[in-house]
C-alpha cells in the first residue's frame, strides 16, 4: 500500500498519466479531500461523473488495494495533525468547543489534578518544555506560574540546544513537558531522558503513548471534526491549574502577585 504521507502529493505526481475519467476523480478528489473519508466509492463515481470501476482503478493507480485503505491513510493522516476536516457539513464551532471541555474536564482524575497542583506549587523549581505548537502554551503556562512562585523556567530557548539544560535538573524539580499532535522527533528522546525525574505531561489522546514514561498524564482534547486543532481545553486546563496554584499558595500568591503588580507601575510597563 502506498505511504499515508504521500497520499495527496499521487495525485498530482501520477496526473499526466491517468486516463480522462481518472482525472475526473483526481479534480474531484482534489477539490474534496474529505469525500476519500465520508464518500463510498459509488458516491464519489457519481459526483465525479465516473464509474465505481474507475474510481477502484484510480485508486489502485495510486498504489492502494481499496478505498477502505485510502480511507485508513486519510484518518492515518488526520491523527498526525493534516489540516483535514473530517465532516463535509461544518460542526457548530461553540458546540465543539463546549464538547471538547467537557471531554477533557470530565477526564480528569481529582487525585491527579490534585499531586500535580501539589507539584506546581510546592517544587523547588519548575521547567516547562514545548516545542512548535506546544510552545506558547507552555509560555503561557510559565507566565501564570511566575505571578504565585518564583523558580520557573521555559525551555528551550530560541535558538539554544537543550542537552546542558537537561542533565542539570535536581531531583527535587517537577519538569511540565507540553506535546501535541505532530510533536517533533525529539520529544521521545527528551521522555526517555527524564525518565528518573518528575514529570507531568500534558497532551492529546495520541500523547498516551507516554502513559508509562511519565509521573502524571493530563490529556486534552483538541476536537477532531475541524481543519484545525483547538487549544481552547489546554488553555483551560492550564488556567484550572494555574488558579488551582494561587489558592493551594493562598496568602504567599496574593503577596507575591501584589509585589509585581507594583514592580509594573515603578517600570510604567503596562496601560493605566
Amino acid at each position: 500500500m502506498a505511504s499515508p504521507k504521500d497520499l495527496l502529493g499521487l495525485i498530482e505526481q501520477q496526473y499526466p498519466s491517468l486516463s480522462p475519467s481518472a482525472r475526473q476523480i483526481a479534480a474531484y478528489v482534489q477539490q474534496h479531500p474529505i469525500a476519500l473519508v465520508s464518500k463510498s466509492t459509488a458516491e464519489i463515481a457519481r459526483l465525479s461523473g465516473t464509474s465505481k470501476a474507475t474510481v477502484s482503478r484510480f485508486f489502485r493507480q495510486l498504489g492502494f488495494e481499496s478505498h477502505q485503505d485510502v480511507k485508513d491513510a486519510m484518518l492515518s493522516m488526520r491523527e498526525k495533525g493534516l489540516p483535514l476536516p473530517l465532516d463535509e457539513n461544518q460542526p457548530d464551532h461553540y458546540q465543539q468547543e463546549i464538547r471538547n471541555l467537557a471531554m477533557t474536564f470530565d477526564g480528569l482524575k481529582p487525585d491527579t489534578v490534585d499531586q500535580v497542583v501539589s507539584l506546581l506549587a510546592d517544587s523547588e523549581r519548575i521547567t516547562l518544555i514545548g516545542y512548535r505548537n506546544a510552545y506558547p502554551l507552555a509560555l503561557h503556562f510559565r507566565q501564570q506560574l511566575k505571578q504565585v512562585r518564583s523558580t520557573v523556567r521555559l525551555l528551550p530557548q530560541p535558538g539554544q540546544s537543550l542537552g546542558e539544560d537537561l542533565i542539570d535538573i535536581p531531583e527535587n524539580e517537577v519538569v511540565i513537558l507540553l506535546g501535541f499532535r505532530r510533536r517533533t522527533r525529539i520529544f521521545s528522546r527528551i521522555v526517555d531522558a527524564l525518565n528518573a525525574h518528575t514529570t507531568v505531561l500534558i497532551t492529546d489522546p495520541t500523547g498516551q503513548v507516554y502513559n508509562q514514561k511519565v509521573s502524571h498524564l493530563l490529556v486534552c482534547h483538541p476536537g477532531q471534526q475541524h481543519a484545525f486543532d483547538s487549544y481552547a481545553a489546554p488553555m483551560s486546563l492550564i488556567s484550572f491549574l494555574a488558579n488551582r496554584v494561587f489558592e493551594r499558595l493562598g496568602d504567599k500568591a496574593v503577596k507575591r502577585a501584589t509585589r509585581i503588580a507594583n514592580m509594573y507601575d515603578d517600570l510604567d510597563e503596562l496601560e493605566p
